[in-house]
């Protein structure tokens, strides 16, 4: 069974919602043990799982990049891309599929079908609804060292995991931290 990773830029108060300048994936350029990281977790995947805001975005981004150091153009042309979405017809952007039933039945069947990981970055919404289903097998947060003051969470209001297990923790010259934990 595929795995269901969720990996989230996260701010030390917590926010995962972009307010503010705090993440800029212009910068992860200059930052080569930050991409190298990118690179080793990106090498583990072949899906990625947005909603349809942040398939938008991403869409509106990365296809467009020319000079990407990151290696984030190269990966999202690699890997077949998942839109949730009940109105999206035409993604136009190769290598997407959009995914219009119920969000749980549909990442339930994507994980039970072949390959390997399937990574949920940003796309809150569907996020909050993947969270409490069951279905995530591990958390990446990269923790940037800024407090935005405000913005939507990674978990949903009135949702508690008694514990998570702590797998992996690195820092980066940057002054961001990588944490990665799995459901206990």
């Amino acid at each position: 069974m595929r795995k269901l990773v969720i990996t989230q830029n996260v701010t030390l108060d917590g926010s995962i919602e972009m307010l503010g300048p705090w993440f800029s994936p212009e910068a992860e350029n200059d930052q080569d043990d930050l991409v190298e990281e990118m690179a080793r977790q990106d090498a583990t995947n072949d899906a990625v799982l947005w909603g349809r805001q942040t398939f938008e975005d991403m869409r509106g981004y990365w296809p467009g990049q020319t000079d990407d150091r990151t290696g984030v153009t190269d990966t999202l042309n690699r890997v077949t891309k998942y839109v949730v979405s009940s109105t999206l017809k035409d993604p136009q952007w190769q290598g997407t599929v959009v995914l219009t039933g119920d969000p749980i039945q549909e990442v339930r069947a994507l994980k039970e079908s072949q390959g390997q990981d399937i990574v949920c970055t940003g796309s809150i919404s569907l996020v909050h609804a993947l969270v409490p289903s069951g279905l995530v097998d591990e958390y990446r947060l990269f923790t940037y060292p800024a407090v935005q003051g405000g913005g939507r969470r990674l978990f949903p209001d009135g949702y508690a995991l008694p514990r998570l297990e702590l797998v992996e923790t690195r820092r980066f010259r940057s002054g961001i931290v990588l944490t990665c934990y799995h459901p206990a």
